[in-house]
């Protein structure tokens, strides 16, 4: 349903309450209560049978008697007839609904049960539903307080989603004591329709909201989950904590042994969507206050000014600890610091002030130290001394912020004789903290989400042209496997869906018993590896399934009987099929990585890589990503894992081709998107050396794909489906396809070739150059609720470099409801068709998607664009006021006639 219903549930013009009683302690009780004395101003009516007055409100005895329509219902207690009264209000024209009742997964009349049954009323009557089991919303900026909690929110910035009504209370209680205010408090309960990535939708969106903060315990859809986080995070900081990091802590949460993903998966899944997270409310509520009222960074250098060497000392410890950077400070500002420091005293970073420095030199000093282009933020730390003002010194502060602005953190140390200064700090709007290390970690914070959304907008190189991989060959392997009901591919069915993906592996042959082996071995030349061939035998390591440097056909043979010998003691009736022989891959000072795929019941497929070998297990060097991967999200995928310190090389070793790495997890992760029956896959270890990549040996598990195989996939991948040649009326032969994040230079070059007055039909007004932040959100798309088809083609002054010569866009709100576009073709190319086929395309994609309507804002005087939609099928209505036609297209089988109707 649409997330405009979420407004009558944020911003109701009047509220009903059902089961509103004056029996103390109940929730009907508690709710009027809030409500009454929230400062919420439009009508609230109680609904009961029992009592005449709530309150001292009149209350009515049913749904049908209220004097309006109300535009949210707040149910209270388990309701006798649940879906009957969600129906009632449905029709009656209330919009959304809040269910405080526990425990609606009890069987109803028909067997069915009552959660899903009015589940199903709600999207029938277009009622969106809040809960059950929660403590309901609060909207602190108009007074709603629709909630059973036991305090108010004061107002602010902050908007909280919890899934736990519990922590939701503890939250409400900390941020009071820390005058932190919100600008929307929502307790999701069991998220029956209305769920944690609708309210991220509505947050990133929403300009009282500076920051989102979420309390998570599970997620049930990741894809729903990584498109809202990642739309708000390009707008706003977006904090996460969630529980059960364990698996105790999970037992803890669900009561049950529940398959709710991996806690390494959910981290990658926070970091690729933009998000923050943190472990703890203190750390939350710290790197709120930081977030919230700091300009975001844009760099990391931080100078530090301290009036003792120990708590300087400290900072540094934990900024360089923590991996930040201690900011060079200029020639000039250490000619600067000079005139405020005692004599003799280095004028570097951190800057240590004399314990007895009158407030003027911290001033001073610390305008210097904003003024100086190589210092990006600046913390300064206080003890308190007896011969000076604390209070004074923090005055000086603000002055100087006042006078240079910049981000600045404080932290003044102590109790009672710093309180004031932590107060002026606080009105001043600079964030403080109680030690140095605090301080530190709320830096941090900032650096990582500087660090975060630079991944999400950063522009990646392009996947060499060479790879293309044999896709349809790689699938037909895994159609005979599965079609004798295999489900666990032999070593020569493994190579050939690697070399289907252009991932170099060892020459191997299978030999049926161990003269065989040895007799293969002599033909293939040694040295030479042996491994046992068994289906049931996932991992050879564990039986002894695995002998290496073989150098002669009888050592190759006695390893074989050997070999035998230990999987029938290690795995007694195992079936053996024979034996794998390989040529050992001699390659001196090569690095051993591996890369893994599983699937993790939340997020789908997942790409692990790490320190690999027969001990990858136990220095459990590895870090997580999801697919799909590009070169850049490859190369922060390999940089998060300690194995890649070696692979820059050491000693005589030299630098590892690490764009060979990149481009095999690239083949791996498209090779995962091209074949979803895959559902584990081991290349364990993969050499990488300055000469590039091997695979030594891999394993590959498959099952059948389930029908609607995409949606396995947290991230949706690039549509290849979408792509069309066609023909311009110049013979022109061109690609529609949609548009790449490597798409950004190419974008940029194409809107040169565009005219100013085109560009100011397209945009409403004219742009110089659109900053790269903007380019990112145009190219960088969510292909789940968002869809850009360009038009390419080879350059003719340089055949081998595409260029875009024209893209039509579709935004919509995450349902399919309605789509808004835009287009934008080349100026010189006008005339050839590329408009009309634009056109006819997002209409055809929209169709296929589901979307009951397209809509569009042109301008009254762009007559060939008004021209053109007319005679697609638009009907189109001036904006009241304003010099620009709204043009809309309705399908037909949501106008329910053959041709479009009138918006």
């Amino acid at each position: 349903m649409p997330l405009q219903n979420l407004e009558k549930m944020f911003y109701p013009r009047s509220v009903v309450v059902v089961g509103a009683t004056n029996r103390d302690g109940a929730a009907g009780n508690v709710v009027m209560h809030n409500l009454l004395h929230g400062g919420f101003e439009g009508p609230i009516m109680p609904v009961t049978e029992s009592e005449r007055a709530i309150a001292g409100v009149l209350a009515y005895p049913e749904i049908g008697r209220l004097p309006i329509t109300p535009d949210l219902a707040v149910v209270c207690g388990r309701q006798p007839a649940l879906p009957a009264l969600i129906r009632e209000l449905g029709e009656r024209g209330t919009r959304a609904a809040i269910l405080l009742a526990e425990n609606l997964s009890a069987p109803h009349n028909g067997g069915g049960l009552l959660n899903a049954t009015v589940q199903t009323e709600a999207q029938r009557c277009g009622v969106r539903l809040l809960g059950p089991d929660c403590l309901g919303v609060m909207v602190p900026g108009i007074g709603l307080n629709a909630t059973i909690a036991h305090a108010g929110a004061l107002p602010g910035g902050v908007g909280f989603v919890s899934q736990s009504s519990t922590m939701g209370t503890a939250v409400l209680d900390w941020a009071r004591e820390r005058d932190i205010g919100f600008s929307y408090f929502v307790s999701l309960g069991n998220g029956t329709d209305v769920d944690i990535a609708d309210i991220v939708d509505y947050l990133g969106n929403d300009a009282m909201t500076r920051a989102i903060v979420l309390y998570v315990e599970e997620i049930t859809c990741g894809r729903s989950f990584m498109s809202a986080g990642r739309g708000a995070s390009r707008n706003k900081p977006v904090l996460v904590v969630k529980s059960g990091r364990t698996p105790e802590g999970r037992r803890t949460t669900f009561g049950d042994e529940r398959a709710s993903g991996s806690d390494a998966v959910y981290d990658a899944a926070i970091r690729r969507a933009g998000m923050l997270r943190v472990h703890g409310f203190g750390e939350l509520f710290a790197a709120v206050e930081t977030l919230g009222r700091t300009k975001p960074l844009k760099a990391e250098r931080l100078a530090l000014l301290a009036n003792g060497r120990g708590i300087a000392a400290l900072a540094v410890d934990a900024l360089l600890l923590d991996g930040g950077n201690l900011a060079t400070l200029s020639t000039e500002t250490a000619a600067a610091l000079a005139n405020h420091l005692p004599k003799g005293w280095p004028c570097t970073n951190p800057v240590v002030l004399d314990g007895e420095a009158a407030p003027e030199r911290y001033g001073e000093a610390a305008k210097a130290l904003l003024s100086d282009p190589q210092v990006d933020a600046l913390m300064v730390v206080h003890a308190p001394v007896f011969s000076m003002s604390s209070t004074g010194a923090a005055q000086a502060i603000i002055k100087a912020v006042k006078e240079k602005r910049g981000a600045v953190l404080t932290s003044w140390m102590g109790g009672q004789r710093v309180a004031e200064a932590r107060r002026l700090f606080a009105d001043a709007g600079i964030p403080t903290y109680e030690t140095p290390t605090l301080a530190v970690q709320a830096f941090m914070h900032m650096v990582r989400f500087r660090r975060n959304r630079e991944i999400l907008m950063e522009t990646p190189t392009s996947t060499p042209a060479g790879f293309t991989p044999a896709s349809e060959a790689a699938r037909l392997v895994i159609e005979e496997i599965l079609g004798r009901g295999g489900r666990s591919l032999s070593r020569r069915e493994t190579k050939a869906i690697l070399s289907a993906y252009g991932i170099a592996t060892t020459e191997a042959r299978i030999a049926k018993d161990p003269p065989e082996a040895a007799a293969f071995a002599t033909k293939m030349g040694f040295p030479v590896a042996l491994k046992i061939q068994s289906p049931e035998i996932a991992h050879r390591g564990e039986v002894g399934g695995v002998d290496l440097f073989l150098n002669s056909p009888d050592s190759v043979r006695q390893a074989a009987e050997s070999m035998l010998e230990r999987v029938r003691d290690r795995k007694p009736g195992a079936f053996v099929q024979g034996f794998i022989i390989e040529r050992m891959v001699l390659r001196p000072g090569a690095q051993e990585v591996m890369i893994r795929m599983t699937v993790d019941p939340v997020f789908g497929p997942v790409i692990i890589f790490g320190h690999g070998g027969p001990a990858s297990d136990i220095i459990s060097d590895r870090a997580v990503a999801l697919p799909p991967l590009n070169m850049s999200l490859a190369r922060e995928l390999v940089n998060r894992t300690r194995v890649a310190k070696l692979l820059t090389g050491y000693g005589d070793c030299p630098p590892a081709d690490i764009d060979a790495l990149c481009l095999v997890l690239v083949q791996v992760s498209q090779m995962i998107i091209d074949l979803p029956e895959i559902v584990s896959l081991d290349i364990n270890p993969l050499f990488v050396d300055a000469n590039g990549v091997f695979a030594v040996d891999a394993a590959i598990q498959v099952a059948p794909a389930a029908e609607n195989a995409d949606s396995r996939l947290a991230i949706r991948p690039y549509p290849k489906d979408v792509e069309e040649v066609f023909t311009l009326a110049n013979g022109r032969e061109v690609l529609l396809r949609p548009i790449r994040p490597e798409d950004e230079p190419a974008h940029y070059e194409f809107l040169s070739k565009v005219t100013p007055e085109d560009i100011r039909l397209r945009f409403f007004h004219h742009v110089r150059r659109i900053p790269h932040a903007e380019m990112a959100r145009l190219t960088q798309i969510d292909y789940d609720r968002e869809m850009a088809i360009i038009v390419t083609a080879p350059s003719p002054t340089d055949p081998a470099t595409a260029e875009t010569l024209g893209v039509v866009r579709i935004v919509a709100d995450g349902t399919p409801e309605s789509a808004e576009y835009a287009i934008l073709i080349r100026s010189d190319l006008k005339g050839q068709g590329l408009g009309r086929k634009l056109m006819d395309k997002i209409i055809a994609y929209c169709g296929a998607r589901g979307f009951k309507q397209i809509t569009g804002l042109v301008l009254c005087d762009n007559r060939r664009m008004l021209d053109m939609v007319h005679s697609l099928g638009f009907k189109s209505r001036r904006v009241p006021d304003d010099d620009v036609m709204e043009v809309t297209y309705i399908f037909p089988q949501s106008a329910g006639a053959a041709e479009p109707q009138a918006a």
